[in-house]
């Protein structure tokens, strides 16, 4: 089971062409509880009819319009009577799909731009002059027979049509980001006025649907489920356990990589639940040996995976017959592993399929098609201690992609230590909501220091705390200094061996949130 697909729910159907924001896209349309489901652009037209979506989108993407190898739809997709709405390249696809024509413009227009609104669908309640954001290379010079240009910017005519006996509608923008004030506005505009969408999509909704295809998946097979103590195998936990009780057995492995306190934390809440079905494996030894004197990022997380499977394959064969592994996989772990789209930006562990030697006769990943803010508020519906769902995410590979270089020990004791202090400085400020992802990196770097009228020459920790909806991108959190003040001074005083601590203030992109 990939996914869980709401039942008799309204649903827009985006399909991709690769653009960088086309999981932002569909954030926005769930954000309105409206149900997005992406596929991808060469999905057929009867595949997608077969779905009875209520409107459809092409995002943008990345390739010209104007090359012969350009990324097509099934053209009928524009005769199946509902509405279509293009974003950028989907705009120009829908242009020369129609005979309209598309050129590369004297002035391109990369960034913030002033909207001038005319008549339009799309644009009801929205301001005369608002501000756009602009990223395109192409623009529309001529419309399709029956468009009208409904938008301008200085430098494109045509910034927004629509064909309204068709319902074809597009944007030479981006309604999606937070650059585009109004965005939020348009799409609404679309989902609801033009598509007649009803927001009735709910985190409730999904736990049901998604326990009902639980239970029709497993039947009265057993499924393994990897729990590392993070947000997101923690809520899988809890899922799985509402849907098939008993018929679930969960792994937690203590890799040595762990927060401090995370082992206790985990069979304190799922314990009672679980029972014997919990299983807890101290496998510290058996990670280190294999990471030791390892460096590269990439080759520590495919390690860490890989010895994940390893563990999982050894607890089956000792259990006895389990049938299904499940995983905490979410929207952004798929995207950032690569897409027939996208590129790959990092590995994750629990991304990509299992080996064929492994007794399991397939995956089960409930929360594939959800962002981590979905991941909690289902949390929270299935009843998760709040301290548990909003906790911040730690990733597969643990502490080891928060180390710099090779991984010992001591460095893990560092940067646990570290770690552990800000969590509890964040949490004394009531700031644990406003941090989305918060915590501390050991950099490898040394600098002389002086402690107790000695020098020192010890390492440098980095605090990261960001603030995002989707964790595609994110914004550096602003920390009040006299907390930044309390961080700072309780590492170096607390932690051996630490005498610089200094904050990570750059947003993603262009960084990505973790450092590793």
């Amino acid at each position: 089971m990939k996914s869980s697909v709401p039942i008799n729910r309204d649903i827009i159907i985006l399909l991709d062409f690769g653009a960088q924001y086309s999981q932002l896209i569909a954030r926005r349309i769930r954000a309105a509880h409206v149900y997005c489901e992406i596929l991808p652009y060469n999905t057929s037209a009867a595949v997608i009819a077969a779905k009875k979506p209520c409107g459809i989108i092409f995002s943008g993407g990345p390739a010209s319009v104007l090359d012969l190898n350009s990324p097509r739809c099934d053209e009928s997709v524009l005769d199946l009577g509902v509405p279509v709405m293009g974003i950028c390249y989907g705009m120009q696809l829908i242009t020369v799909m129609l005979g309209g024509k598309v050129v590369v413009p004297d002035q391109r227009e990369y960034g913030k731009a002033v909207l001038s609104v005319g008549q339009g669908l799309l644009f009801e309640n929205i301001d005369k002059q608002t501000t756009a954001w602009m990223s395109h290379t192409l623009q529309v010079d001529q419309m399709p027979s029956g468009f009208r240009a409904c938008a301008a910017t200085p430098h494109c005519n045509t910034a927004a049509f629509e064909n309204q006996e068709r319902r074809l509608f597009g944007v030479q923008f981006h309604p999606e980001v937070t650059h585009t004030p109004q965005g939020h506005q348009i799409i609404h505009n679309f989902i609801f006025k033009i598509c007649g969408c009803n927001g009735d999509w709910l985190m409730s909704s999904f736990a049901q649907t998604a326990i009902e295809s639980i239970k029709q998946e497993v039947g009265d097979k057993r499924v393994l489920l990897g729990l590392s103590g993070g947000v997101d195998s923690s809520v899988v936990a809890a899922l799985l356990h509402k849907a098939i009780g008993e018929q679930l057995t969960a792994v937690f492995v203590d890799h040595g990589l762990l927060r401090q306190y995370e082992r206790e934390e985990v069979e304190s809440v799922f314990r009672p639940r679980l029972r014997e079905n919990l299983i807890v494996i101290d496998a510290s030894k058996r990670f280190m040996d294999k990471l030791r004197d390892v460096s590269d990022p990439e080759t520590k997380r495919k390690i860490i995976g890989s010895e994940f499977i390893e563990v999982f394959r050894d607890t089956a064969l000792s259990v006895g017959q389990l049938d299904f592994l499940a995983q905490g996989t979410i929207y952004p772990d798929v995207v950032e592993s690569g897409s027939a789209t996208g590129m790959v930006i990092k590995s994750h562990h629990n991304v990509g399929g299992l080996p064929k030697d492994l007794p399991f006769c397939g995956v089960i990943e409930p929360l594939r098609l959800l962002f981590k803010d979905e991941v909690r508020e289902l949390g929270t519906e299935l009843g998760l201690p709040e301290e548990m769902v909003w906790r911040p995410p730690f990733p597969g590979p643990g502490l080891a992609i928060r180390i710099i270089g090779d991984i010992t020990e001591e460095k893990l004791r560092i940067v646990r230590e570290s770690d552990y202090v800000l969590r509890q400085e964040i949490a004394n400020s009531g700031l644990g909501r406003s941090a989305s992802q918060y915590f501390t990196v050991l950099t490898g770097l040394r600098s002389v220091g002086v402690m107790g009228d000695e020098r020192s020459y010890d390492y440098t920790i980095a605090v990261r705390a960001v603030s995002t909806d989707d964790f595609m991108t994110a914004d550096w959190l602003r920390l009040p200094y006299d907390i930044l003040d309390k961080i700072s001074r309780r590492i170096v005083n607390e932690v051996r061996n630490v005498n610089r601590v200094v904050y990570d203030i750059t947003s993603k992109p262009p960084a990505s949130i973790e450092w590793e």
